[in-house]
């Protein structure tokens, strides 16, 4: 399975700015796999003294991007085992500012904060590999939008290259 096996009615708009930003060239299973060790290999190339610049006043440093994808690859994955198994429950947003301002990643090592990531990938990738065709095409309804088990997964990957693309542009 691929982004272009998603239908329009499996996710939000907004969302496509992530999704759009997965290679065709593996599938869903494999380009989680991939994908995160691509990141942390292109994260520990970048210089030590890096990571705790912000590019502008109030924006988050590369150690508190790093956070955030933690956080939102956990939340987005929960969203999925909900759909998956049918919970047709509406879940609620989250606010992504305020997880930042209460993780405190600036003061963890970068590579305590690799390890995480990557040991949450592997919590991911472990639950996507569980799912049938058919939960995966199963649809919940997050932040007040349909989402299905596939788009999650999609969108957990897009995420990433989006922020890997703004270290590149912005802070590198």
């Amino acid at each position: 399975m691929k982004p272009s096996d998603l239908q329009a009615e499996e996710f939000a708009g907004h969302f496509a700015t992530y999704i759009n930003q997965v290679s065709e060239e593996y599938t869903l299973i494999e380009e989680l796999e991939i994908s995160v060790h691509r990141f942390i290999k292109f994260v520990q190339n970048i210089p030590l003294d890096k990571f705790d610049y912000r590019y502008a006043e109030g924006k988050w440093t590369i150690k508190d991007i790093i956070q955030h994808l933690i956080d939102a690859e956990r939340i987005f994955a929960y969203r999925a085992l909900r759909f998956a198994r049918n919970d047709q429950t509406p879940l609620s947003s989250f606010e992504e500012n305020d997880y930042v301002d209460e993780a405190n990643a600036n003061k963890r090592s970068i590579q305590d904060l690799l390890t995480e990531l990557a040991v949450v990938r592997q919590a991911t990738l472990s639950l996507f590999k569980s799912f049938s065709n058919e939960e995966l095409q199963r649809i919940g309804i997050a932040s007040n939008k349909p989402m299905s088990v596939r788009a999650l997964g999609f969108t957990i990957i897009g995420h990433q290259n989006h922020h890997q693309r703004v270290f590149e542009e912005r802070y590198l």
